[in-house]
Formats: structure tokens, C-alpha cells, sequence
């Protein structure tokens, strides 16, 4: 029997994870390792306490049809990757590796070509976050590396979305 690969592991944990959110657009799963060791996981949804999404049975940004990646002030998740780093500790971060899957909600299917929006980077480049590996398909994924955020700083050339 052949094994799993170690990365695709930790992508089928974040998979299992994002099955968690309460969006209707999309569910993502994040999951942070450092040391072969599971430091936190995160998913999207509604601040604690709030109502979600999918308890209300709609979604606003859905409602007045805003593309993916732009007026999240509008949208009432707080994302899997800051979910993620909310649950842990700057020290278990630093040098960290984070993992993610994004689900449809209707299918179940995994989302291929996602990826962290601007304000995401922010907070995974300040968590001391090393690498990101995003899910692709069931076996492919793609491998980024937080410090090529800094010198590629999309946040200067004015493009919305993610």
C-alpha cells in the first residue's frame, strides 16, 4: 500500500476542515503545521456568536452580485486563514507551514485556483508564516513562498480580487 504524501496529509485535513464553514459562496479550510504537528486549524464563518450565513439562508455579497475578492466589509466571515492564526501563538507560527482547501458548498468539490486575498497575506506574512500550500485537486497543489510576498506586493498595483 502506498502512502499518502505528507503534503497532501495535511491538504486532506484542511479539506475535512473547510466541510466546517458557513458560507454559501465558498468554504475554505486552513490548517497550520510546524514540526510535523498540527498548531491550529481555521475555517470561515461568522464571528463567534453572530449568526451565520447559512443559518440566516443567505449571503448579502451574493445578494448584490460583488465579485470574489472585492467589499469584504460586506461579508459577515471572518476568513480560515485568520481564524487559523487567531488560534495560535506568534511563537508556534514563526518558520510555520500553513495548508488550505477551498470546498463549493453545494458540491463538495474542491475549488481549483484559489487563492489568499491581500488582506489573508497581510496576516500570514506578520504570523511569521513561511510557506502556504494551496489544494488544487485531490493530488495536485501548488507551493507559495510567504517571503515572495514581500518584493511581489500586489497590494501597490491597485488589482482587486484574488
Amino acid at each position: 500500500m502506498e502512502r499518502v504524501s505528507k503534503h497532501n496529509y495535511y491538504l486532506d485535513i484542511a479539506e475535512t476542515v473547510s466541510e466546517r464553514s458557513t458560507c454559501l459562496r465558498r468554504r475554505f479550510g486552513a490548517i497550520i503545521v510546524k514540526n510535523d504537528s498540527i498548531i491550529s486549524t481555521g475555517y470561515n464563518g461568522a464571528p463567534r456568536g453572530r449568526k451565520n450565513c447559512c443559518d440566516l439562508g443567505f449571503c448579502l455579497r451574493d445578494q448584490m452580485n460583488i465579485p470574489r475578492g472585492e467589499r469584504y466589509e460586506l461579508c459577515r466571515s471572518v476568513h480560515s486563514e485568520a481564524n487559523a492564526i487567531i488560534a495560535a501563538s506568534r511563537e508556534e507560527m514563526i518558520g510555520a507551514v500553513m495548508y488550505m482547501c477551498c470546498t463549493d458548498p453545494k458540491t463538495g468539490e474542491i475549488v481549483p485556483g484559489t487563492a489568499n486575498c491581500m488582506m489573508c497575506k497581510r496576516q500570514i506574512l506578520n504570523a511569521g508564516i513561511a510557506r502556504v500550500y494551496i489544494r488544487d485537486t485531490k493530488t495536485e497543489y501548488r507551493e507559495i513562498t510567504v517571503a515572495d510576498w514581500i518584493e511581489n506586493d500586489d497590494s501597490l498595483d491597485g488589482t482587486l480580487g484574488y
